[in-house]
């Protein structure tokens, strides 16, 4: 269900102007990481982040200038908030008085206000997630295919061509049915406009002769 190519060059620039897509890719920083999901929380002036299902702690570092810190303050100006993440990075450092050791984080995919983020049953099946508003939709493709959402109508399921686009972007089209579909994920920081959740894709549905913005984040299917 999944073909790789590399896209033209002119076919990028009217979707995401400004996305940088063509720039050289840094080194990977992702190389030796490991992609955890859990909670952000403060005490004593650090950021601590607790992974799902485990009660270790550790002091947040971020290694990879994510701009971790300054999103986690605004999203919860209030120390006692807590916030969901999903972040890729390492754990190491010694031990201290409130924590186990150190998160260098790397990555940020996702950081929002504390919900059921842990307990999502899909999630490492899922290869993107993407979603937006006026009018509400989200889409989830998986290795099964895609399934698109919009307020008012039927969910409809989709098998899909996944093309990878130079800069870590993905395109997934569907001609299923007679009907053209297209989701451009593009690397950029996006924000919800109705949660102020942090996503690290922006991303655009072509449907039905509608063209819809959006917020996305890769799945615990793609290691990337």
């Amino acid at each position: 269900m999944r073909a790789t190519s590399t896209l033209l060059l002119a076919a990028l620039l009217p979707l995401f102007a400004g996305c940088q897509l063509l720039a050289d890719p840094p080194s990977d920083p992702n190389v030796g990481g490991t992609r955890l999901q859990g909670e952000l929380s403060a005490s004593n002036g650090k950021l601590l982040f607790q992974p799902c299902n485990e009660s270790r702690r550790f002091v947040v570092n971020d290694a990879g200038n994510t701009g971790l810190l300054q999103e986690a303050d605004n999203l919860a100006p209030d120390a006692k908030t807590r916030l969901f993440a999903d972040l890729r990075g390492r754990l190491g450092g010694s031990r201290q008085v409130d924590s186990q050791g150190q998160f260098d984080v790397q990555r940020l995919y996702r950081l929002e206000p504390a919900g059921d983020g842990c307990l999502d049953p899909n999630f490492k099946q899922l290869t993107l997630r993407a979603e937006g508003h006026s009018p509400d939709w989200n889409v989830k493709a998986s290795g099964r295919g895609m399934i698109v959402e919009r307020a008012g109508k039927e969910p409809l399921p989709l098998p899909f061509l996944e093309e990878e686009i130079p800069g870590g972007g993905l395109s997934l089209t569907s001609e299923a049915n007679g009907q053209h579909v297209e989701l451009w994920a593009a690397p950029q920081r996006c924000v919800d406009p109705s949660s102020g959740a942090i996503r690290h894709l922006r991303t655009e549905l072509r449907i039905d002769g509608q063209t819809l913005q959006g917020c996305g984040y890769f799945g615990g299917a793609r290691d990337n």
